[in-house]
């Protein structure tokens, strides 16, 4: 890949000697005009058709350190020394804790402006979305007649003992749960969980692709989960199982005939301290123009957020998709207080509690 760099060395480096030495000690810190360092929670194998056509286009090479988790924390405490430009994460719950945190600056871009709608981006300029994912149903096809769905239904007692979750409190779900209470408020919301709870068929467990599994073995008939999650399990090689349990499901797009259904985003951020501000702002830009959404979102089967731009094939073939149009703020927002109710209802105790 001939304009992407993994930083092994340079994480190798900072384990040993520690964050304040990251400039002086790391794999070739980026020059200016010539580089943009990233650090993201894609892998780099996702994200490289992507950077190597910007590096084709602008003669910027980037350097990738991919960060399964604590990508914040290690920013923070590489401080005004931290090599890292631009922020590639997922989730509203992290950009909004990265600008939080101090590690982000605000950008001023017209063009970025243009192409990404304004419920998707920070109202500071801190954050951006570059594609969408669906909070959706995951429903077993033999077993689920119905062809629509509510997340308000979900609470139904016709569902009892039918559903499968993961954790309450992870951030998909909370952001899921933020949105209901944007909608609804509080105290509507706090029921509607204790309805979900009593409906479960086991404790939440496992990830969005262990809900797709306990469909196809029969434990439940409906679990929750993003959109991405079936086109992984379709295209799994390597686990050639997990294409039965997408096969044993169908996707119910919630509420399409209301306000839409819950969306999270990928998206990105400039480092406070970026050390190649021009470089990173035009990596972003790049990012933002619906040639590099339509790369990208068809490497994570995702959904571009810039109007018009081609979404795969293989994503279009989950249905239509109405998204909620709820601006991503206001769901950061709620999300304490969603946290909050998942402990009170005792959500992830199961049905029994």
């Amino acid at each position: 890949m001939s304009g992407l760099k993994p930083l092994k060395k340079f994480d190798a480096v900072l384990a040993v000697c520690g964050f304040a030495v990251a400039t002086t000690l790391g794999l070739q810190i980026a020059r200016a005009g010539e580089e943009v360092n990233i650090y993201s929670y894609r892998q780099a194998e996702l994200i490289a058709p992507l950077l190597e056509k910007f590096t084709a286009q602008s003669g910027i090479r980037t350097n990738v350190l991919f960060l399964k988790k604590g990508l914040v924390d290690r920013v923070k405490a590489e401080g005004v020394n931290s090599p890292v430009d631009v922020i590639l994460t997922v989730d509203i719950g992290r950009l909004a804790n990265a600008k939080s945190s101090g590690v982000t600056q605000s950008v001023d871009s017209k063009e970025i402006d243009a192409n990404i709608p304004s419920e998707y981006r920070d109202p500071t300029g801190h954050w951006f979305g570059v594609t969408t994912r669906a909070r959706v149903i995951f429903a077993a096809k033999d077993r689920v007649a119905q062809d629509s769905i509510t997340y308000e239904e979900l609470a139904d007692p016709k569902w009892k003992g039918r559903i499968c979750t993961r954790s309450g409190q992870h951030s998909y779900n909370i952001g899921l749960f933020a949105s209901m209470i944007a909608h609804h408020g509080e105290q509507y919301t706090e029921k509607w969980l204790r309805g979900v709870k009593a409906n479960l068929a086991r404790k939440p467990q496992g990830n969005d692709r262990g809900q797709a599994k306990a469909i196809f073995a029969g434990e439940c008939d409906l679990g929750i989960g993003n959109t991405y999650y079936v086109g992984k399990m379709l295209t799994n090689e390597k686990k050639p199982e997990q294409k039965q349990w997408a096969a044993a499901i169908k996707i119910l797009f919630p509420n399409v005939d209301g306000r839409g259904s819950h969306v999270n985003i990928s998206g990105m951020a400039m480092a406070r301290y970026a050390p190649n501000a021009d470089n990173a702002r035009s990596l972003m830009e790049f990012l933002s123009s619906g040639a590099a959404q339509e790369i990208y979102a068809e490497q994570v089967f995702e959904y571009p957020v810039k109007p018009g731009t081609r979404m795969s094939d293989l994503v279009r073939g989950f249905g239509r998709l109405k998204s909620d149009r709820l601006s991503l703020q206001t769901i950061a927002e709620n999300r304490k207080a969603a946290s909050r109710l998942v402990d009170k209802v005792a959500y992830n105790d199961g049905p029994t509690s």
